[in-house]
């Protein structure tokens, strides 16, 4: 039998991405503790950092956003 795809919720990414961020435990310590890949911690890792300007200017995004 094949195992259905899990679907993480944005607010579960980001408080694992931002217990990463305290620097308090490994990425393998924060994936085992929850039961996911590691890789996937380390990929939603990078799509946070990459979209971090957006928290800080939410009107700059939605202006390019309307703009595309």
């Amino acid at each position: 039998m094949s195992k259905k795809r899990t679907k993480y919720t944005s607010a579960f990414k980001t408080k694992l991405v931002l217990e990463l961020l305290q620097n308090e435990s490994t990425i393998v310590q924060i994936a085992s503790k929850h039961n996911i890949l590691p890789q996937n911690l380390q990929n939603w890792k990078k799509t946070f950092l990459a979209n971090a300007e957006i928290a800080m200017e939410p009107s700059k995004a939605v202006k390019e956003y309307k703009d595309e």
